[in-house]
């Protein structure tokens, strides 16, 4: 009986510590788990993070820490965890050949996250659309097209190319092209569109307009107008310069030419021969 109780006292003596430390793992695995996730949240959050992402990454990281913390009080039991860790390993390696396209998507869409090449307001051309950013999901992006249409493209899309954010910066350049006749005169054509920039107010002083010939075209010679705007006010002043641009050469007396060609026929010094009828 005594022997009995010694080897019990062993046993107990024995795994009791084993049992003791794996439960201090779990334990402490659990809040330094817990207080990761709530440092990833607070900087996701800091850094305007759509919310939805924010719970499933804090998710992912949670789920992941855990699974770490019970595999490594499993040990401390004693227990063989190399097959389990294997057989989690082929679980994972399914998982994610099943789901490789909406991983991509995934991947992308923290990506977009960290390097923020566009944020939700923001004019953009990316995935071969255009429109204006209405939300930056975790597998796809929604953009509202000028004509408002609901755009859905996927996030693996949008990384795969080219973005152009349209919005990004404070200022803008306005790009217009005029096209005057070979017989007006430059100097005064000049005048007329440092008027025409003078008189609209929403153009910015600095940096300094542009205006330039561009070309020698076929019908006209081609002057460049090149204002800077606030990017807000692209658009109005772009739509209000070619109006101006129109009314003040009409008022001017500069011509817009438009593509044409002259025909010239030379007469034969015997004339035209008409073919008798039989």
């Amino acid at each position: 009986m005594e022997s009995i109780v010694v080897k019990l006292q062993e046993w107990l003596a024995f795994y009791g510590l084993k049992v003791v430390a794996a439960l201090i793992i779990l334990v402490l695995g659990r809040i330094a788990a817990g207080v990761v996730r709530r440092l990833l949240r607070n900087v996701m959050t800091k850094g305007r993070v759509e919310p939805t992402l924010i719970s499933f990454v804090c998710s992912v990281v949670y789920v992941g820490l855990m699974a770490f913390v019970i595999i490594a009080a499993l040990g401390k039991l004693g227990m063989q965890t190399t097959s389990f860790i294997a057989v989690l390993g082929a679980a994972g390696l399914a998982v994610g050949l099943a789901l490789q396209g909406s991983l991509a998507n995934f991947a992308s869409g923290v990506l977009l996250v960290i390097f923020t090449p566009f944020k939700v307001g923001n004019f953009v051309e990316a995935g071969g659309s255009a429109g204006v950013v209405d939300e930056i999901g975790i597998f796809s992006t929604i953009i509202k097209s000028p004509d408002n249409k609901r755009i859905i493209i996927p996030n693996a899309q949008v990384t795969g190319g080219i973005i152009i954010n349209h919005t990004a910066e404070e200022i803008r350049r306005v790009d217009l092209v005029a096209g005057v006749g070979y017989g007006d005169d430059l100097d005064l054509v000049r005048k007329t569109l440092e008027e025409v920039l003078a008189g609209e107010p929403m153009i910015l002083e600095s940096p300094a307009p542009t205006i330039a010939v561009s070309e020698l075209g076929e019908s006209s010679v081609n002057f460049v107008v090149r204002p800077w705007v606030k990017t807000t006010d692209y658009w109005t002043v772009w739509f209000a310069l070619h109006e101006a641009i129109k009314k003040s050469f009409d008022a001017k007396g500069i011509s817009i030419p438009f593509p044409q060609h002259d025909l010239h026929f030379d007469m034969p010094k015997e004339g035209f021969k008409v073919a008798s009828e039989r």
